[in-house]
């Protein structure tokens, strides 16, 4: 966990702000695999367990719920899925939030979706679980308050949840995150999402199937919280407030108009005031940052900003009067994959058209 920063949440382009809301970052994995799926060995126990020894703030176990019989041999049964929620609740402490959740599989090949705050699986069938169809998956999630959904690893499936359609007000309110990395750089997806009107933000996860729970892996998914504690995460979960990162530490606060990332404006402004701080405790010159950017509709980049070194403020006005987001990204000296490269991703600042 890192150190706390401020916002004011404003909540509007220049109306009354409301009382300053102090956050710190937190940082864990949203995707994990157990053996009581299909990974090759552990159980939620262990998984747990290795988090906390990695210094892990949080951490989700997803392992796969079967939406197909076909895949019912592989997915977790009842009886395991109750075991996943009592390892959750022995080791949820002031330190450290386990996660139970879970991955509906195969949605008739249209993408599969991470489940968070829900203690139910869903209903059985003869046939399997219950969703053939991504709008049964999003209007169950709806009916569930609390209930978070992620877009899992979008570039696996070809219909790429069918170009992230089938959006509705109340689906958006359950459908809060996207995968932007999960083996691979997956932020296309994230702009097709966001531009079809869906309010996410990115997570970077390691989707492990081996007994290395963040112990074997440097990507991130980071909750902004004003303390750590499971309803305070789901809270950044359901509202965005986050960011992806393929350097395990590195430490990013961004708001627009004073408002931090996942809010969205009240009104549509013409002009931004964007605040941004981007550091990385390490010092190590392959984590300098090299590059800020901006980027807003369709992914186009309305502000770059070539940095050096390890830590990096920035105040950057912006001037738009159609844009309906914007977020930051940040290329760093040496990111996961080796030499310079984008290395992480904030959620949006909504400008409420």
């Amino acid at each position: 966990m890192m150190g706390p920063y401020f916002s004011n949440n404003v909540q509007s382009g220049g109306g009354t702000r409301a009382p300053p809301v102090s956050y710190n970052m937190y940082f864990g994995d949203l995707h994990s695999h157990t053996s009581y799926s299909d990974a090759w060995e552990g159980t939620p126990w262990d998984a747990y367990q290795s988090a906390i020894d990695a210094g892990a703030d949080y951490m989700a176990i997803t392992d796969h719920v079967a939406t197909w019989n076909a895949y019912s041999g592989l997915a977790m049964d009842p009886e395991e899925w109750a075991d996943t929620l009592a390892a959750a609740d022995y080791y949820t402490s002031k330190k450290f939030v386990a996660m139970p959740g879970y991955e509906t599989w195969m949605l008739g090949h249209l993408g599969e979706v991470n489940v968070y705050n829900v203690r139910e699986l869903p209903s059985e069938e003869p046939l399997g679980y219950r969703f053939d169809r991504l709008t049964d998956l999003y209007d169950w999630l709806a009916q569930h308050p609390g209930a978070t959904g992620q877009f899992n690893h979008p570039y696996y499936m070809t219909d790429d949840f069918e170009d992230f359609s089938h959006y509705t007000e109340t689906r958006d309110n359950a459908m809060n995150i996207i995968e932007v990395w999960n083996s691979r750089v997956i932020e296309d997806s994230y702009v097709v999402a966001l531009d079809a009107g869906w309010h996410v933000m990115p997570s970077a996860n390691s989707d492990t199937h081996n007994p290395d729970w963040i112990a074997g892996y440097e990507e991130r998914t980071v909750l902004l919280a004003p303390s750590l504690t499971p309803d305070n995460l789901y809270s950044a979960m359901s509202g965005c407030r986050g960011y992806a990162t393929l350097d395990k530490n590195l430490r990013i606060s961004y708001t627009l108009n004073g408002a931090v990332m996942g809010s969205v404006l009240a009104d549509g402004a013409s002009v931004y005031k964007a605040s941004i701080q981007v550091s990385d405790p390490d010092r190590a010159k392959s984590d300098a940052i090299t590059l800020v950017e901006i980027v807003s509709d369709g992914g186009k980049v309305v502000a770059s900003v070539p940095t050096r070194g390890n830590s990096v403020d920035l105040a950057i006005t912006l001037d738009s009067g159609s844009a309906h987001y914007f977020y930051v990204r940040v290329t760093t000296a040496s990111p996961l994959n080796g030499g310079p490269g984008v290395t992480a991703w904030t959620a949006p600042v909504w400008t409420g058209r």
